[in-house]
């Protein structure tokens, strides 16, 4: 990007503190989560040339903690240090039920006795669900956690959603999740043109939202139970454009048509039709939500003989029609449909995230002295 192509945006916020964040990194926790949630707040400071968030991350006793793929990071405070978090996220990974200790759970019991804003990325939120501080609330967590959460508290609504927003506690899915979370919180501080400008930055073509679910594997749901049930799934999936009839699916895994229909029933509570069909309109809703391709195109890849059909399925389904879809028209309650299969990975594009700690600057300070020289620097103007 040179400095002729840059378009000064301005958007309207009051002068106030930089809010102060906290990342506390539990062993094992995932690199990703924490550098997707990070990298948004450093390019809101580098796009509005001013300190709007600044970040720290802490450990138990300040010494290094290593990451799920063996990165040891040092942080800036150990739990004795800090005081003053506006916000404070427990940044979970692999292994999260021995991961934490109680030292930990009683810091953050002394936070929210304090009124700080708490949060969890990846399996961050068992933690705080052990402290006591989600009974009550709606929190998402990487579905791997979701099943032993719900049984050892049965009193935090654990959800699928990729992430959840419930009055002062921030919850979000591992991956590469917490940059839209992060975005979805930059919206509501300082207003649409900012993260737009931070999406653009990122090459993020499309911020996932609230009432965006994760999606589930299948094997996870039945476990090694049903081989047969979910190799039919399986199929399905590699066959989405030119669909099986559903005798030579039965055929395939060594299953009589009624057999096989009986499996769905009773697992996935549905015909095999039925699921079939679901699976091509979450693919036809995919690509209508992240591509350019046409509705007509978008019907032929995803098996439909034609757009009217496609059209006509589609609104029956999920109760909105094809082009309002693209539109981005849609009612929540229509969300939950979906069956649980997992999508395909997304990538995030980020700059390398740098923990170290600069004396006497933050890392919010630093890295805004660092981006003054980009061409972006300041291009989206506070009010």
């Amino acid at each position: 990007m040179t400095e002729s192509n840059i378009e000064f945006k301005s958007v309207s916020t009051t002068q106030q503190k930089a809010r102060n964040i906290g990342f506390l990194l539990v062993d094992n926790f995932t690199m990703i989560a924490l550098a997707s949630a990070v990298e948004p707040l450093r390019m809101a400071n580098q796009l509005s040339g001013q300190e709007l968030y600044n970040w720290s991350t802490i450990s138990e006793t300040g010494e290094a903690v290593a990451a799920s793929d063996g990165i040891r990071i040092t942080p800036d405070y150990g739990m004795q240090e800090t005081t003053d978090f506006d916000l404070v996220f427990v940044v979970g990974g692999v292994n999260i039920t021995r991961s934490y200790t109680r030292k930990q759970i009683s810091w953050l019991k002394t936070l929210a006795r304090k009124h700080v804003d708490l949060g969890g990325l990846c399996t961050g939120a068992y933690l705080l669900a052990d402290a006591g501080l989600l009974d009550g609330y709606d929190c998402s967590t990487h579905w791997e956690c979701i099943a032993s959460m719900q049984e050892a508290y049965p009193r935090v609504r654990c959800t699928n959603h990729l992430f959840v927003i419930d009055r002062d506690r921030i919850t979000s899915s591992g991956g590469t999740v917490p940059l839209d979370m992060m975005l979805t919180m930059i919206k509501r501080d300082f207003g649409y043109q900012l993260t737009a400008s931070i999406s653009e930055m990122f090459i993020c073509d499309r911020v996932r939202s609230e009432s965006d679910h994760q999606r589930i594997p299948l094997r996870h749901v039945l476990g090694t139970t049903q081989p047969k049930l979910v190799e039919v799934v399986s199929l399905m999936e590699a066959n989405i454009e030119e669909a099986i009839e559903l005798d030579e699916l039965a055929t395939y895994v060594g299953l009589s048509r009624r057999q096989l229909e009986r499996l769905f029933q009773k697992y996935l509570h549905c015909t095999p039709s039925k699921y079939y069909m679901r699976l091509r309109l979450f693919r036809a809703r995919q690509l209508l939500k992240q591509t350019s391709m046409s509705i007509i195109d978008i019907a032929a890849a995803c098996g439909f003989v034609s757009t009217p059909h496609f059209s006509k399925c589609y609104r029956e389904h999920l109760g909105i029609p094809p082009r309002e879809e693209r539109r981005g028209v849609r009612a929540q309650e229509n969300d939950n449909i979906l069956p649980p299969v997992a999508s395909a990975s997304r990538e995030l594009l980020t700059e390398t995230l740098s923990l170290g700690t600069v004396r006497g600057k933050s890392h919010s300070t630093q890295s805004l002295s660092d981006a003054k020289y980009e061409p972006t620097f300041g291009s989206v103007r506070l009010q």
